[in-house]
């Protein structure tokens, strides 16, 4: 069956790997999976086909089969499992690979996420920049820990895993603010993720897409 996904005809970050597509991306080609692509526009994101893929009237969404999905935790985990590349083998691993899935999207991302918003959906209020620095402060509590667990390793849990790969995600979005260098080994960590051929792979597909006429 082949695998379907949306994403953005013209990324807001203009391809630079932050659009939620690219995970999925990632995951697919760590798991040696062809995928096809189906463009949408931000009106085409709201009109019924697409609001019956994704009710929310995001992107990406998941086609494979009889099988719809969306949310890129969902998707990503999806493959993960069903797929070979991402998740160990030993019961065990498996599930802490999991757990780091949910951290990086229930722990780490929410604190940078907000910062997003502060700076682009919210950079012409009045109280800002009296905000923004209670946002840097909860995002490098956050980071301090996670350096704290990752120390010299070089992934979160022995082998790379899925979790990596939304670890790596999440921390990308930082790599504009200067926050993440202010922590070597997880600045060396996001590396390692974007030298891995798999992502290399991802990002160009959805930079290609992005600098086309």
């Amino acid at each position: 069956m082949t695998i379907t996904i949306t994403a953005f005809e013209r990324s807001p970050d203009g391809g630079r790997g932050l659009a939620r597509d690219t995970r999925v991306r990632w995951a697919l080609e760590e798991a040696g999976q062809p995928y096809q692509v189906r463009l949408v526009s931000f009106q085409a994101m709201k009109e019924p086909a697409h609001l019956a893929l994704h009710p929310f009237g995001q992107i990406p969404t998941y086609e494979e089969g009889d099988l719809v999905l969306f949310e890129t935790g969902s998707i990503v985990l999806h493959i993960a499992q069903h797929y070979p590349g991402l998740l160990p083998d030993d019961a065990n691993a498996r599930a802490r690979a999991i757990m780091w899935m949910f951290a990086a999207l229930n722990t780490v991302e929410p604190p940078i996420l907000e910062l997003t918003t502060a700076k682009i959906h919210e950079g012409d209020r009045p109280w800002t920049q009296a905000r923004l620095p209670l946002v840097e402060e909860r995002i490098r509590a956050r980071l301090a820990q996670l350096s704290r667990h990752l120390g010299d390793a070089a992934w979160l849990d022995s082998a790379f895993s899925a979790g990596d790969l939304m670890m790596v995600s999440v921390l990308l979005r930082l790599k504009s603010s200067g926050i993440l260098d202010e922590f070597p080994n997880l600045a060396a960590y996001v590396s390692r993720g974007e030298a891995r051929p798999a992502y290399k792979r991802a990002f160009a597909a959805q930079l290609a897409i992005n600098k086309r006429d």
